[in-house]
C-alpha cells in the first residue's frame, strides 16, 4: 500500500526514505551490499571524493504500471554506463548483476513510496560510487563505496510537457578528450555556474556547443538534445563528448521501430538549427522537455510549436515512451524490469 502523500504536488526534491543500499570496496573486492537506515555518510576527511572529486552517479526511476506492477526501465543500460564511468575515473566497477540487485532491494524496501499509477510521480533512484578511502597524493583512492538512495519525485520541470526557453552557453561543458561521455559528478559541478546564470536570465537550461569549433550542438546541462525535421525525421547530435542518454537511445528505437520514423544520429551544426521543426531536451528526469525557443546571443531561434504546447512529433514520442514505462504500450523485449514486491 502506497503512503498517503499528495503525489501530484511533489517537486523534484530530495526526501530521506527509510532504507538505502551500501557496499564497500576494500582489499581489492566489493563486500556484500546491505540495506541500512542511517542517511548519513561517514568518510575520511581525506577521502578521494573530497580531495579529487572521484565520483560518478546514475539516475533511473521505478513506476507503478496501469495493472499495478512495480517496474524499472532498462536498468541494465544504467548499470553499463556506471561501469564505463567507474573505469574512466579509475574506480572499481560494480557488476551489472550487483547494480540491478541493489535497485531491486532499494525499491522493495521503500515500496510504500512508489507513487500510484496516474499521479505523474515516480520513485527516483540515485546510484552513486565514490572514493571514500584517504588519499593526499594525486592518485585513485584506496577504498570505495557504492550507494543507492531513492525518493518519490514529481515533474523535473514544473510546467510538465510544455515548451521551455533555453540559451546557447558561452561556457564549455566538456573537453574533446575529457569526461563528457560518462556520468562523472565533476561534469555537473562545472555546469552549476552557467546553469545558475541561465536561470537568472529566465532560461530553463543551457545548450552547449562543441568546445573545439563552437559550431556544433552538444547537449544541455543535464540532458541530451533532440530535433525533428520538417519531414518528421528524428535527429540526435553525435559527439564523443555527449553522454549516451538512456532516454535518447530509447527514443531512437521508439521512433524507428514503433512509430516508423527515419532516425539520424549525426553531427548537428548550430547553423542548421533554425531549419528544424521541433526541438527538445531529453533525459530520465524530464523524459522530453520541448523547446519553444533558443537564444543565441540575442538572436532568437523560435520553433513553430511556440511556448504553449509540444510539437506533434515530440508529443507522440513522449506519449509512446511513457506508455511503455507505465505499461499501456507494449515494450520492446527486455526494456521493462519487473520488481516482485
Amino acid at each position: 500500500m502506497a503512503k498517503n502523500i499528495d503525489w501530484e504536488s511533489l517537486g523534484f526534491d530530495y526526501t530521506a526514505l527509510d532504507y538505502r543500499y551500501v557496499a564497500r570496496w576494500k582489499d581489492g573486492q566489493w563486500g556484500k551490499g546491505e540495506l541500512i537506515t542511517d542517511p548519513t555518510v561517514h568518510i575520511s576527511e581525506c577521502a578521494g571524493v573530497l580531495q579529487y572529486g572521484q565520483a560518478a552517479f546514475e539516475g533511473l526511476k521505478a513506476y507503478t504500471t496501469k495493472d499495478g506492477r512495480i517496474v524499472t526501465f532498462r536498468p541494465d543500460l544504467n548499470a553499463e554506463r556506471m561501469i564505463d564511468s567507474a573505469n574512466r575515473l579509475v574506480m572499481p566497477p560494480v557488476s551489472k548483476e550487483m547494480f540491478i540487485e541493489a535497485v531491486d532491494a532499494v525499491v522493495k524496501a521503500n515500496k510504500e513510496y512508489v507513487p500510484p499509477y496516474g499521479t505523474g510521480a515516480t520513485l527516483y533512484i540515485r546510484p552513486y560510487i565514490y572514493g571514500c578511502g584517504p588519499v593526499i597524493g594525486v592518485a585513485p583512492a584506496p577504498e570505495y563505496e557504492f550507494r543507492m538512495i531513492a525518493m518519490p519525485v514529481g515533474r523535473y520541470f514544473k510546467a510538465g510537457v510544455k515548451p521551455v526557453a533555453v540559451k546557447i552557453s558561452d561556457y564549455d561543458r566538456a573537453a574533446p578528450m575529457g569526461t563528457g561521455m560518462i556520468k562523472a559528478s565533476l561534469n555537473y559541478a562545472m555546469s552549476l555556474y552557467p546553469g545558475m546564470k541561465a536561470h537568472e536570465e529566465g532560461y530553463a537550461e543551457n545548450i552547449y556547443l562543441d568546445p573545439k569549433t563552437r559550431t556544433k550542438i552538444e547537449e544541455a546541462g543535464g540532458m541530451n538534445v533532440i530535433f525533428i525535421t520538417k519531414d518528421g525525421t528524428l535527429v540526435t547530435p553525435k559527439s564523443n563528448s555527449i553522454l549516451p542518454s538512456v532516454t535518447r537511445r530509447s527514443l531512437e528505437v521508439v521512433a524507428r521501430d514503433i512509430l516508423g520514423m527515419k532516425v539520424e544520429h549525426r553531427e548537428v551544426t548550430l547553423e542548421e538549427v533554425p531549419q528544424f521543426e521541433e526541438c527538445g531536451l531529453c533525459g530520465t528526469a524530464a523524459v522530453i522537455a520541448p523547446v519553444g525557443k533558443i537564444n543565441n546571443h540575442g538572436e532568437e531561434i523560435c520553433f513553430p510549436c511556440g511556448m504553449e504546447k509540444a510539437g506533434p512529433v515530440l508529443q507522440k514520442l513522449y506519449d509512446t515512451l511513457t506508455g511503455i514505462q507505465m505499461g499501456t504500450v507494449e515494450a520492446p523485449e527486455g526494456w521493462i524490469h519487473e520488481i516482485e514486491c
